[in-house]
Protein backbone atom coordinates (compact mmCIF):
# COMPACT_ATOMS: atom_id res chain seq x y z
CA UNK A 1 0.00 0.00 0.00
CA UNK A 2 1.00 3.70 -0.58
CA UNK A 3 2.45 4.58 2.82
CA UNK A 4 1.62 8.34 3.44
CA UNK A 5 2.33 10.44 6.39
CA UNK A 6 0.59 9.96 9.80
CA UNK A 7 -0.27 13.80 9.52
CA UNK A 8 -1.69 13.18 5.52
CA UNK A 9 -4.20 10.41 6.72
CA UNK A 10 -5.00 12.64 9.48
CA UNK A 11 -5.92 15.49 7.05
CA UNK A 12 -7.65 13.14 4.46
CA UNK A 13 -9.73 11.63 7.55
CA UNK A 14 -10.86 14.67 8.61
CA UNK A 15 -12.13 15.39 4.41
CA UNK A 16 -13.83 12.56 4.24
CA UNK A 17 -15.86 13.61 7.43
CA UNK A 18 -16.72 16.51 5.73
CA UNK A 19 -17.48 14.93 2.23
CA UNK A 20 -20.17 12.80 3.83
CA UNK A 21 -21.40 16.26 6.11
CA UNK A 22 -21.73 17.81 2.58
CA UNK A 23 -23.11 14.76 0.42
CA UNK A 24 -24.21 11.76 2.92
CA UNK A 25 -24.80 9.00 0.80
CA UNK A 26 -24.51 8.31 -2.57
CA UNK A 27 -28.06 10.04 -4.46
CA UNK A 28 -27.60 7.43 -6.88
CA UNK A 29 -27.71 3.67 -5.89
CA UNK A 30 -25.63 2.92 -2.90
CA UNK A 31 -22.52 1.03 -3.73
CA UNK A 32 -23.72 -1.28 -0.68
CA UNK A 33 -26.99 -2.20 -2.25
CA UNK A 34 -25.15 -4.05 -5.28
CA UNK A 35 -22.83 -5.54 -2.36
CA UNK A 36 -25.62 -6.55 -0.45
CA UNK A 37 -27.74 -8.30 -3.84
CA UNK A 38 -23.97 -10.42 -4.15
CA UNK A 39 -24.00 -11.20 -0.70
CA UNK A 40 -27.48 -12.34 -0.76
CA UNK A 41 -26.54 -14.73 -3.68
CA UNK A 42 -24.05 -15.79 -2.39
CA UNK A 43 -25.62 -16.84 0.99
CA UNK A 44 -28.40 -18.34 -1.29
CA UNK A 45 -25.54 -20.58 -2.98
CA UNK A 46 -23.08 -21.77 -0.25
CA UNK A 47 -26.21 -22.14 2.64
CA UNK A 48 -26.95 -25.07 2.02
CA UNK A 49 -26.62 -26.99 5.61
CA UNK A 50 -23.32 -29.11 4.31
CA UNK A 51 -20.54 -28.05 6.68
CA UNK A 52 -22.38 -24.38 7.11
CA UNK A 53 -19.77 -23.44 9.32
CA UNK A 54 -17.06 -23.65 6.87
CA UNK A 55 -19.12 -22.14 4.07
CA UNK A 56 -20.05 -19.27 6.05
CA UNK A 57 -16.13 -18.73 6.67
CA UNK A 58 -15.37 -19.01 2.79
CA UNK A 59 -18.49 -17.03 1.88
CA UNK A 60 -17.22 -14.28 3.94
CA UNK A 61 -13.81 -13.98 1.91
CA UNK A 62 -14.78 -14.33 -1.19
CA UNK A 63 -17.50 -11.12 -0.60
CA UNK A 64 -14.81 -8.73 1.42
CA UNK A 65 -11.23 -10.04 0.15
CA UNK A 66 -11.63 -9.24 -3.98
CA UNK A 67 -12.96 -5.06 -3.41
CA UNK A 68 -10.62 -4.91 -0.46
CA UNK A 69 -7.80 -6.37 -2.44
CA UNK A 70 -8.29 -3.89 -5.74
CA UNK A 71 -8.53 -0.86 -2.89
CA UNK A 72 -5.44 -2.02 -1.85
CA UNK A 73 -3.67 -2.29 -5.41
CA UNK A 74 -5.23 1.05 -6.60
CA UNK A 75 -3.97 2.79 -3.66
CA UNK A 76 -0.61 1.30 -4.10
CA UNK A 77 -0.30 2.07 -7.64
CA UNK A 78 -2.00 5.35 -8.21
CA UNK A 79 -0.02 8.85 -7.77
CA UNK A 80 0.04 10.15 -4.88
CA UNK A 81 -3.11 12.66 -5.91
CA UNK A 82 -4.66 10.03 -7.02
CA UNK A 83 -4.43 7.88 -4.20
CA UNK A 84 -5.26 10.07 -1.55
CA UNK A 85 -8.42 11.35 -3.43
CA UNK A 86 -9.42 7.14 -3.40
CA UNK A 87 -8.67 7.03 0.48
CA UNK A 88 -10.91 9.62 0.73
CA UNK A 89 -13.87 7.96 -1.35
CA UNK A 90 -13.37 5.02 0.35
CA UNK A 91 -13.64 6.42 3.71
CA UNK A 92 -17.33 8.60 2.24
CA UNK A 93 -18.13 5.08 1.33
CA UNK A 94 -17.64 3.91 4.56
CA UNK A 95 -19.26 6.52 6.55
CA UNK A 96 -22.62 7.19 7.00
CA UNK A 97 -22.66 10.61 9.67
CA UNK A 98 -24.79 12.15 7.91
CA UNK A 99 -27.54 9.17 6.95
CA UNK A 100 -27.77 8.66 10.86
CA UNK A 101 -28.96 11.81 11.29
CA UNK A 102 -31.77 12.10 8.18
CA UNK A 103 -33.03 8.61 9.76
CA UNK A 104 -33.13 9.26 13.16
CA UNK A 105 -33.70 13.33 13.40
CA UNK A 106 -37.41 12.88 11.86
CA UNK A 107 -38.10 10.15 14.60
CA UNK A 108 -37.37 12.80 17.26
CA UNK A 109 -39.31 15.38 15.36
CA UNK A 110 -42.38 13.11 14.93
CA UNK A 111 -42.13 12.28 18.65
CA UNK A 112 -42.28 15.14 19.60
CA UNK A 113 -45.26 16.40 17.79
CA UNK A 114 -47.30 13.44 18.90
CA UNK A 115 -47.20 11.85 15.16
CA UNK A 116 -46.83 8.28 16.86
CA UNK A 117 -47.91 6.72 13.70
CA UNK A 118 -45.32 8.00 11.58
CA UNK A 119 -42.83 7.56 14.41
CA UNK A 120 -43.31 4.03 14.32
CA UNK A 121 -43.09 3.82 10.59
CA UNK A 122 -39.74 5.79 10.55
CA UNK A 123 -38.34 3.78 13.90
CA UNK A 124 -39.10 0.36 11.90
CA UNK A 125 -37.05 1.35 9.08
CA UNK A 126 -33.94 1.65 11.45
CA UNK A 127 -34.82 -1.12 13.83
CA UNK A 128 -35.50 -4.70 13.08
CA UNK A 129 -37.73 -4.89 16.34
CA UNK A 130 -41.67 -4.68 15.71
CA UNK A 131 -42.56 -1.50 15.88
CA UNK A 132 -46.32 -1.56 15.03
CA UNK A 133 -47.64 -0.86 18.71
CA UNK A 134 -44.51 0.84 20.26
CA UNK A 135 -45.72 3.58 22.61
CA UNK A 136 -43.44 7.05 22.92
CA UNK A 137 -41.04 5.27 25.44
CA UNK A 138 -40.25 2.31 23.49
CA UNK A 139 -40.06 4.24 20.04
CA UNK A 140 -37.94 6.80 22.07
CA UNK A 141 -35.38 3.90 23.58
CA UNK A 142 -35.45 2.12 19.73
CA UNK A 143 -33.89 5.55 18.26
CA UNK A 144 -31.59 6.45 21.12
CA UNK A 145 -30.09 2.70 20.75
CA UNK A 146 -29.84 3.02 17.11
CA UNK A 147 -28.12 6.60 17.62
CA UNK A 148 -25.64 5.32 19.85
CA UNK A 149 -24.78 2.08 17.98
CA UNK A 150 -24.35 3.37 14.49
CA UNK A 151 -22.61 5.85 15.62
CA UNK A 152 -19.34 2.86 16.79
CA UNK A 153 -20.66 1.16 13.31
CA UNK A 154 -21.21 3.90 10.58
CA UNK A 155 -18.60 6.82 12.20
CA UNK A 156 -16.06 5.52 14.60
CA UNK A 157 -15.11 2.14 13.96
CA UNK A 158 -14.51 3.16 9.91
CA UNK A 159 -12.77 6.48 11.08
CA UNK A 160 -10.23 3.54 13.84
CA UNK A 161 -9.72 1.26 10.48
CA UNK A 162 -8.70 4.32 8.14
CA UNK A 163 -6.16 5.40 10.96
CA UNK A 164 -4.85 2.00 10.61
CA UNK A 165 -4.88 0.76 7.14
CA UNK A 166 -6.62 3.93 5.38
CA UNK A 167 -9.50 3.49 2.57
CA UNK A 168 -9.12 -0.18 2.12
CA UNK A 169 -9.38 -0.55 6.12
CA UNK A 170 -12.48 1.58 6.07
CA UNK A 171 -13.88 -0.49 3.52
CA UNK A 172 -13.06 -3.84 4.79
CA UNK A 173 -14.93 -2.50 8.54
CA UNK A 174 -18.12 -1.42 6.28
CA UNK A 175 -18.14 -4.59 4.13
CA UNK A 176 -17.25 -6.66 7.78
CA UNK A 177 -20.25 -4.80 9.39
CA UNK A 178 -22.63 -5.29 6.34
CA UNK A 179 -22.16 -9.30 6.21
CA UNK A 180 -22.77 -9.23 10.24
CA UNK A 181 -26.46 -6.99 9.38
CA UNK A 182 -27.04 -9.60 6.72
CA UNK A 183 -25.47 -13.09 7.76
CA UNK A 184 -25.10 -12.64 11.46
CA UNK A 185 -28.31 -14.17 13.17
CA UNK A 186 -28.74 -16.36 15.59
CA UNK A 187 -31.54 -18.54 13.84
CA UNK A 188 -31.73 -21.61 12.76
CA UNK A 189 -30.44 -20.61 9.21
CA UNK A 190 -28.23 -18.30 10.03
CA UNK A 191 -26.52 -19.73 12.93
CA UNK A 192 -23.80 -21.92 11.59
CA UNK A 193 -23.39 -19.95 8.12
CA UNK A 194 -23.40 -16.28 9.82
CA UNK A 195 -21.21 -17.33 12.47
CA UNK A 196 -17.94 -15.78 10.64
CA UNK A 197 -19.56 -13.12 9.63
CA UNK A 198 -20.85 -12.42 13.74
CA UNK A 199 -17.02 -13.42 14.80
CA UNK A 200 -15.07 -11.28 12.26
CA UNK A 201 -16.99 -8.41 13.39
CA UNK A 202 -16.71 -8.85 16.72
CA UNK A 203 -13.16 -8.70 16.01
CA UNK A 204 -12.77 -5.89 13.77
CA UNK A 205 -15.03 -4.00 16.13
CA UNK A 206 -13.50 -4.45 19.63
CA UNK A 207 -11.04 -1.97 19.74
CA UNK A 208 -13.28 0.91 17.98
CA UNK A 209 -16.31 -0.06 20.51
CA UNK A 210 -14.57 0.62 23.49
CA UNK A 211 -13.06 3.83 21.81
CA UNK A 212 -16.22 5.25 20.64
CA UNK A 213 -17.56 4.39 24.32
CA UNK A 214 -14.77 6.13 25.84
CA UNK A 215 -15.93 9.12 23.39
CA UNK A 216 -19.26 8.92 24.63
CA UNK A 217 -18.03 8.71 28.05
CA UNK A 218 -15.63 12.24 28.03
CA UNK A 219 -18.72 14.02 25.99
CA UNK A 220 -21.33 14.01 28.25
CA UNK A 221 -21.82 12.36 32.14
CA UNK A 222 -18.43 11.14 32.43
CA UNK A 223 -18.84 9.60 35.94
CA UNK A 224 -22.21 8.07 35.23
CA UNK A 225 -20.83 6.91 31.96
CA UNK A 226 -17.85 5.01 33.40
CA UNK A 227 -19.94 3.42 36.30
CA UNK A 228 -22.91 1.88 33.46
CA UNK A 229 -19.92 0.87 31.53
CA UNK A 230 -18.14 -0.88 34.25
CA UNK A 231 -21.08 -2.35 35.99
CA UNK A 232 -23.79 -3.34 32.69
CA UNK A 233 -22.03 -3.56 29.58
CA UNK A 234 -21.18 -7.07 30.38
CA UNK A 235 -25.08 -7.88 30.82
CA UNK A 236 -25.65 -6.85 27.02
CA UNK A 237 -25.49 -10.04 24.74
CA UNK A 238 -23.13 -8.02 22.13
CA UNK A 239 -19.42 -7.64 23.19
CA UNK A 240 -18.74 -4.51 21.89
CA UNK A 241 -22.64 -3.01 21.79
CA UNK A 242 -22.56 -3.87 25.41
CA UNK A 243 -19.85 -0.65 26.36
CA UNK A 244 -20.94 1.14 23.42
CA UNK A 245 -25.14 1.42 24.79
CA UNK A 246 -24.11 1.53 28.39
CA UNK A 247 -21.88 4.36 28.38
CA UNK A 248 -23.40 5.77 26.26
CA UNK A 249 -26.94 6.13 27.94
CA UNK A 250 -24.87 6.80 31.17
CA UNK A 251 -23.58 9.82 29.65
CA UNK A 252 -27.10 10.63 28.50
CA UNK A 253 -28.58 10.07 32.02
CA UNK A 254 -31.33 7.85 30.04
CA UNK A 255 -32.76 4.01 30.54
CA UNK A 256 -32.60 1.95 27.80
CA UNK A 257 -32.91 -1.82 26.78
CA UNK A 258 -35.67 -3.49 28.63
CA UNK A 259 -38.64 -4.89 26.27
CA UNK A 260 -38.87 -5.17 22.87
CA UNK A 261 -41.05 -7.32 20.54
CA UNK A 262 -39.08 -9.31 17.77
CA UNK A 263 -41.13 -11.58 15.33
CA UNK A 264 -43.77 -11.37 17.40
CA UNK A 265 -41.69 -12.84 20.31
CA UNK A 266 -41.46 -10.22 23.04
CA UNK A 267 -37.77 -9.96 24.84
CA UNK A 268 -36.59 -8.66 27.76
CA UNK A 269 -33.39 -7.10 27.52
CA UNK A 270 -31.29 -5.94 30.43
CA UNK A 271 -32.27 -2.18 31.01
CA UNK A 272 -28.63 0.05 30.56
CA UNK A 273 -27.92 3.62 31.64
CA UNK A 274 -29.26 5.69 34.69
CA UNK A 275 -31.62 8.65 34.87
CA UNK A 276 -35.01 9.36 33.21
CA UNK A 277 -37.09 6.84 30.92
CA UNK A 278 -36.46 8.05 27.30
CA UNK A 279 -38.42 10.47 25.51
CA UNK A 280 -37.78 12.38 22.20
CA UNK A 281 -35.38 14.75 23.85
CA UNK A 282 -33.46 12.23 24.61
CA UNK A 283 -33.27 10.99 20.82
CA UNK A 284 -32.14 14.33 19.47
CA UNK A 285 -29.57 14.83 23.03
CA UNK A 286 -28.45 11.30 21.35
CA UNK A 287 -27.52 12.68 18.44
CA UNK A 288 -25.71 15.81 20.02
CA UNK A 289 -23.51 13.47 21.83
CA UNK A 290 -22.68 11.22 18.47
CA UNK A 291 -21.94 14.68 17.04
CA UNK A 292 -19.77 16.17 19.87
CA UNK A 293 -17.92 12.88 20.04
CA UNK A 294 -17.09 13.28 16.19
CA UNK A 295 -15.71 16.61 16.48
CA UNK A 296 -13.66 15.20 18.94
CA UNK A 297 -12.37 12.47 17.09
CA UNK A 298 -11.59 15.00 14.69
CA UNK A 299 -9.73 17.28 17.02
CA UNK A 300 -7.80 14.06 17.70
CA UNK A 301 -6.72 14.22 14.10
CA UNK A 302 -6.04 17.86 13.58
CA UNK A 303 -3.90 17.33 16.21
CA UNK A 304 -1.85 14.39 14.92
CA UNK A 305 -1.54 16.27 11.75
CA UNK A 306 0.10 19.19 13.22
CA UNK A 307 1.96 17.41 15.27
CA UNK A 308 3.12 15.51 12.15
CA UNK A 309 3.77 18.57 10.14
CA UNK A 310 5.90 20.02 12.88
CA UNK A 311 7.85 17.00 13.29
CA UNK A 312 8.11 16.24 9.55
CA UNK A 313 9.22 19.92 9.20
Amino acid sequence: MLLLSAYAMALLAVLGVIVDRIFGEPRARHPLVGFGQFATKLEARMNTGFRARPAGILAWFVAVAPPVVIAWWLVSVLPFGYACLVHVLLLWFALGAKSLRQHIAPIARALSLGDIDSARTLTSRIVSRDTSKADENALSRAAVESALENGNDAIFGALFWFAVAGGPGALMFRLANTLDAMWGYRTPRYLRFGWAAARFDDVLNFIPARLTAATYALAGDTQMAWHCWRTQARSWDSPNAGPVMAAGAGSLNVLIGGAAVYHGVTETRPTLGAGHTANPKHVVAALRLVERATLMWLAVFLVLAALGATTSG
